[in-house]
């Protein structure tokens, strides 16, 4: 059984902090911030006629304290670094966290219903329910459960998961396009 205390967690005030830092570095403001991300992946924005991110938007992540776990790859992309880097407490070695290189034609997405499936399997491997998971994890069992069809959930909580699974994020995050992992954007 895993102490809910023994888990690392997703330090979203080192994130934003390097985020931040980051841009300062660069000598850019939030929006221009906002642009290059959306650039990132500007070969699949023109194909897909989506909404570009906000400057305004970024520049509150910080007050707000946490992050969805699709809108910090924008930013772990950015700053080419992975989940992992931004873990506090007992990280565990889970092995190569390199997050993929998508290109200009894809952008990151996790894919959460992979994510379901892989600690439903451990779940039942270990002979837990879903209320026992959830206090190993520190969050509610239908937090867990509704990752079979979220598009969203926290950076915290896909770190935690990754991490009680002694998974890499990255094996959870890959590239997503118009072509490639449709069901993914």
């Amino acid at each position: 059984m895993t102490d809910v205390d023994a888990l690392a967690t997703f330090d979203f005030a080192a994130f934003f902090a390097a985020v931040d830092d980051a841009r300062r570095d660069r000598d850019m403001g939030w929006y221009d911030l906002a642009g290059e991300l959306w650039d990132q992946s500007a070969q699949l924005n023109a194909e897909r006629d989506d909404h570009p991110l906000c400057g305004g938007a970024l520049s509150r992540l910080g007050a707000r304290g946490e992050t969805s776990c699709q809108y910090a790859l924008f930013l772990l992309r950015w700053l080419g670094q992975s989940p992992e880097e931004f873990l506090t407490g007992p990280a565990l070695d889970v092995g190569d966290v390199q997050l993929p290189d998508p290109g200009p034609d894809s952008r990151l997405r996790w894919d959460l219903a992979q994510l379901h499936a892989a600690l439903n399997q451990e779940r039942q491997r270990q002979g837990l329910t879903w209320a026992g998971l959830a206090e190993q994890i520190g969050c509610t069992s239908s937090r867990l459960t509704n990752l079979r069809t979220a598009r969203m959930a926290d950076m915290a909580l896909t770190m935690r998961v990754t991490q009680w699974l002694r998974r890499p994020a990255a094996e959870f995050i890959h590239p997503a396009s118009s072509r490639r992992r449709a069901e993914l954007l």
